[in-house]
């Protein structure tokens, strides 16, 4: 009798175990990205991706990526399965900010973000030293050539 109960158990464990949880395969959920949330990068990537759960559906997906002073530094997303990935430009050095929204198959929304944090990056456009002078000579000469008449 009691080598019975325990095939019984044993059996109803088993099964037990291969059924998915159904509330758990409703919800989607971000599962990893590249570069990882909190990473310190000396390398800009060329984009960042993010892994869910589920598939996103491109219809309700938005990912949005942006960097030191509230610039946009990502592109339209890429959809491969359970990847999205967005091209990534980088700018100036400092942090980074990955924001995601998509709808779970029971159509509740997700949202969330990951930070990286880009150590070096593109030095913002110092003014052109050629522009400054070559615009103060014209209009330093007509002022000598009027005082002189």
């Amino acid at each position: 009798m009691t080598r019975t109960w325990l095939v019984v158990l044993g059996v109803a464990a088993g099964a037990s175990l291969a059924l998915p949880a159904a509330p758990a395969a409703a919800h989607n959920s971000l599962t990893g990205s590249d570069p990882q949330n909190g990473a310190r990068l000396a390398a800009a990537p060329k984009r960042v991706e993010l892994r869910f759960l589920a598939t996103p559906k491109e219809a309700t997906t938005k990912v949005t990526v942006t960097g030191p002073d509230n610039v946009a530094a990502g592109g339209a997303p890429t959809f491969s399965g359970k990847r999205v990935s967005v091209p990534f430009t980088p700018g100036a050095a400092g942090l980074y900010i990955v924001t995601y929204q998509l709808a779970s198959d029971d159509g509740h929304p997700v949202k969330g973000e990951i930070r990286f944090t880009l150590t070096t990056g593109t030095p913002a456009e110092p003014p052109s030293a050629s522009a400054a002078p070559s615009s103060a000579a014209p209009t330093t000469a007509p002022a000598s050539t009027a005082a002189g008449s």
